[in-house]
């Protein structure tokens, strides 16, 4: 017995054959105009990483940046920062540095009291390490 195919937009079991495109079948839904195939082509990267792009973004992180430390490219979090209308704080006195540390580093560095200063600083899990995002004034 075939499964009952649903567009992927709306969720609608209402559609007519559109064609094919890469030797697969092309569907139109009735309802929204939606055009889609059976098995959708493409990966979906895991939310995770959407919400851990967009907490790098706000903290001052650049899309390169972003790029390089989670392997998701830098169009993708453009694409989201749009889609999810992020803004980033207006306070352009300060910029972010930032680290990537073992439990053990981190330890290691909250143990010297010279860490401990300045504007601010924040700590996120990235995997199996840690991130740790420091935030200095420009100096002119």
């Amino acid at each position: 017995m075939e499964q009952q195919k649903t567009c992927p937009k709306c969720a609608s079991f209402r559609h007519v054959k559109s064609g094919i495109v890469g030797g697969r079948q092309r569907f139109k839904c009735s309802d929204c105009g939606y055009f889609f195939t059976v098995d959708k082509l493409g990966k979906r990267i895991d939310t995770y990483y959407v919400t851990k792009a967009l907490q790098l973004y706000i903290e001052g992180l650049s899309y390169r940046e972003i790029e390089r430390l989670l392997g998701i490219s830098h169009v993708s979090v453009m694409k989201w920062v749009k889609e999810y209308n992020i803004q980033r704080p207006k306070n352009m006195a300060y910029h972010p540095t930032y680290k990537i540390l073992t439990a053990a580093e981190l330890a290691q560095f909250f143990a010297s009291k010279e860490n401990l200063s300045g504007a601010g600083m924040i700590v996120t899990e990235l995997g199996d390490k840690f991130m740790l995002i420091r935030w200095e004034r420009f100096r002119e």
